[in-house]
């Protein structure tokens, strides 16, 4: 997909921005992204919400794709909070050594598979308040779960998150609580799960942060930061993690 010539002009001359204009060019940008990213959806493996929540923790400081390599033999040697709880750590270690920081991580899983067991009856609850309760569980974690394994919308804050939204020029917030809040502003409450999916795979495969394909970008017109990567298809092209959206 080729940018417009003048979408640099368009997207760099804009004026002063009303809340009004915010909140429409934000919903514009988000209609490009679903018909983009018409798959997005969360890219960890999961047959449960137990999983899930396992498998979220798991995925600070590594990729997706190395989490799902690694938690089918965990799920398959623990496969209840009741079995991870009474796990020996050094074991899980071991099985989620690929995934690194595997001693916190390990502290974190079988803790808070301890508080699934002693304090939820062995189930993953359903509420924002009570997961944050959970070793190694913040906000992020939270609504991942809440949005895939029980479809209460959220809005999951990571890495590529935060910087698609800060690039698009919807906040200028860095902390990731009060860009939650920001962006729940702009949209429905029922759109927030998959608004979260589409910005990180956009951060993903396009918007990367060093160099984003901002040549090959479908939002570009709509976008202040076009140009903080090669504006030029061709080479824009060439940045993309996944060829089939060139």
């Amino acid at each position: 997909m080729a940018v417009k010539a003048g979408v640099a002009g368009r997207a760099r001359r804009r004026k002063p921005e009303t809340r009004l204009g915010l909140v429409r060019r934000a919903r514009r940008m988000d209609r490009v992204l679903a018909e983009t990213y018409p798959d997005a959806h969360c890219e960890l493996n999961f047959a449960n919400s137990f999983q899930l929540l396992v498998a979220t923790v798991l995925s600070a400081q590594t990729t997706d794709s190395r989490v799902n390599l690694t938690t089918p033999a965990l799920f398959a040697r623990y496969p209840t909070p009741e079995d991870l709880a009474a796990a020996d750590p050094e074991e899980v270690e071991e099985l989620i050594r690929p995934t690194g920081f595997f001693r916190a991580k390990t502290k974190s899983i079988i803790g808070l598979s301890v508080g699934l067991r002693d304090r939820f009856g062995g189930q993953v609850p359903g509420r924002l308040e009570d997961l944050v309760t959970l070793p190694g569980v913040g906000r992020k974690t939270a609504n991942v779960v809440l949005g895939n394994a029980f479809g209460v919308p959220g809005l999951t804050v990571d890495t590529h998150f935060g910087r698609v939204v800060r690039r698009f020029g919807w906040t200028a917030e860095e902390d990731p609580e009060k860009v939650e809040q920001e962006i729940a502003k702009l949209f429905e409450k029922r759109d927030w799960t998959m608004l979260s999916h589409r910005l990180i795979w956009h951060g993903r495969r396009r918007c990367h942060a060093r160099r984003p394909a901002c040549g090959v970008c479908p939002v570009a017109p709509d976008c202040p930061a076009y140009g903080e990567g090669p504006t030029d298809p061709k080479v824009a092209a060439k940045l993309l993690r996944d060829r089939s959206f060139a």
